[in-house]
């Protein structure tokens, strides 16, 4: 993981939680950390990392993720070990 893949985990994790992280870094980071991206039909993503899955929609038409997604994103940083 580098210096902006340690950047980003610690704005998601940031509290209060930040609105205007692009997800492409957030996906940036999922992959950073050993997982695999699979593209689904639409906007919609699987995340997978060692059995475990979440489900997520990239933001359009915009680029930032909003709070829901990013606390999405927290809650399985932290079910996978992932924590700054």
């Amino acid at each position: 993981m580098n210096r902006n893949h340690r950047k980003t985990l610690n704005t998601v994790f940031a509290d209060p939680v930040s609105g205007n992280i692009e997800w492409r870094k957030i996906e940036a980071l999922f992959k950073a950390v050993g997982c695999e991206i699979i593209e689904s039909s639409g906007s919609r993503i699987t995340i997978l990392h060692k059995g475990s899955k979440a489900t997520f929609h990239r933001p359009h038409p915009g680029k930032e993720a909003l709070r829901y997604r990013v606390i999405a994103a927290r809650d399985f940083l932290k079910m996978i070990g992932v924590t700054p």
